[in-house]
């Protein structure tokens, strides 16, 4: 055995949740779940943007809200 795989085996894991971010998930009101709700409701609003384009009607009418 080498030095380096020594080294390798030992090392601490990587607290990091992605290459994109340095932020560690935390609950409560943190820059990590900012980020998440943020991309979650883009993909919301899209989904709602697909569903009107399909249906040919708002959702506010398809949902009941509006007669």
């Amino acid at each position: 055995m080498t030095s380096d795989s020594t080294n390798a085996s030992n090392a601490s894991p990587d607290l990091t949740p992605s290459a994109t971010t340095t932020d560690v998930p935390a609950f409560g009101w943190s820059g990590y779940a900012e980020r998440v709700n943020g991309r979650f409701a883009m993909v919301g609003f899209v989904a709602l943007l697909i569903v009107e384009a399909i249906s040919h009607d708002t959702f506010l009418h398809w949902a009941g809200f509006l007669r």
